[in-house]
């Protein structure tokens, strides 16, 4: 009896230990975090029973929930420019403000389409805000994970293909079956919205100068199947062009001219050529996907395309070393930021939160 007691409290003391360096953790960031999530598709077959409070909690609960300050939910089933903005958004932005969360400067963290939802808070926050007689939010910085704020091509396909625009094709049923999952039959809501061409005219130039950090997977969950419509390298669901930031659409396999996402030292003659205003992409890796890059589990190395960028009165970084592999004609040198063969690609950059 006495033994079991003993159990359960230490087990009791551990737990709330853990809890304690988690809480700990988050409270010892100087800014404050934000979390904005991606789509979710299967809120498009149920819009009247989705708990989008809940789908917003679950969709971050495998790493990053417990280390937020904040989330903006925002249902799939809605467009950005529409009730996206006026029922979901600018609540959280008024209580944000009228608390004084972000006085000291808040960051972002944002997956897929929360990419896209960012950029266009970012470029209206002040002025709503200020038309209702509140402060605007201090945004220091956005960390976007596998962004789609340039769009996605399988948006493309998928809305000519739900709304009927496009004859059915084996090949893209199977890739929107991988995507959207089997029951979705129509086209609505955010699809609309990234769309390449839309996602690329959403607040495109926001006069905001907060630094968009970019964090970049390569790898695939989906055998091959979406990124036959995907242009150059994706990581399943966008493309590079999109994650990296890039000012224009191409077939683009590395956000670095001169390492690829494998971290191997090469010239890319595929590398993004241009980006978007204030878009920096800082970490790329091969061995993550566009879902389990914004998990709590390592997956392998992760290469670095900037390795510092300042963000108000801080700089977010990440060391890297070296790495050689073979001889002679088999001789490979490769970039890899320090820590990422024991972190995941979260803790890097969670750790890397100013």
């Amino acid at each position: 009896m006495n033994k079991n007691k003993s159990s359960i409290t230490l087990s009791s003391i551990f737990a709330c230990a853990a809890a304690l360096s988690t809480s700990f953790a988050a409270a010892s960031k100087e800014y404050k975090t934000i979390l904005i999530h991606g789509f979710q598709p299967a809120q498009l077959l149920n819009a009247a029973g989705t708990d989008v409070t809940a789908d917003g909690a679950n969709y971050w609960s495998s790493y990053w929930d417990q280390l937020a300050d904040e989330r903006i939910d925002w249902p799939s089933y809605e467009r950005v420019e529409g009730k996206i903005a006026s029922d979901w958004v600018w609540p959280k932005l008024k209580q944000f403000s009228q608390s004084g969360l972000c006085d000291a400067g808040c960051v972002f963290v944002t997956h897929s389409t929360g990419d896209l939802v960012a950029r266009y808070i970012i470029d209206n926050q002040a002025n709503w805000l200020q038309n209702a007689g509140l402060k605007p939010l201090n945004i220091v910085a956005t960390f976007d994970i596998a962004g789609a704020g340039g769009g996605s091509e399988l948006a493309d396909i998928a809305v000519s293909a739900l709304s009927g625009a496009a004859s059915w094709n084996p090949l893209v049923d199977a890739a929107l079956e991988w995507w959207l999952g089997s029951n979705i039959n129509e086209a609505v809501g955010v699809l609309h919205d990234l769309k390449v061409n839309n996602a690329r005219n959403l607040a495109p130039m926001p006069d905001s100068r907060a630094p968009r950090l970019r964090f970049v997977a390569d790898g695939d969950d989906f055998f091959g199947a979406t990124s036959l419509f995907i242009r150059g390298n994706d990581d399943g669901v966008v493309a590079t062009h999109s994650a990296c930031g890039a000012s224009s659409v191409a077939a683009y396999g590395s956000c670095s001219t001169d390492v690829d996402t494998n971290g191997r030292i090469k010239t890319q003659n595929d590398a993004v050529s241009g980006f978007m205003p204030y878009h920096y992409p800082m970490l790329m890796s091969d061995n993550y996907s566009h879902n389990n890059i914004r998990d709590g589990r390592h997956r392998g190395d992760v290469t670095v395309a900037i390795n510092r960028v300042g963000i108000a009165a801080n700089t977010v970084s990440f060391d890297s070393y070296e790495k050689t592999t073979g001889a002679w004609f088999w001789k490979k040198e490769y970039r890899l930021v320090n820590q990422s063969d024991q972190l995941s690609a979260s803790e890097l950059i969670y750790n890397a939160i100013p």
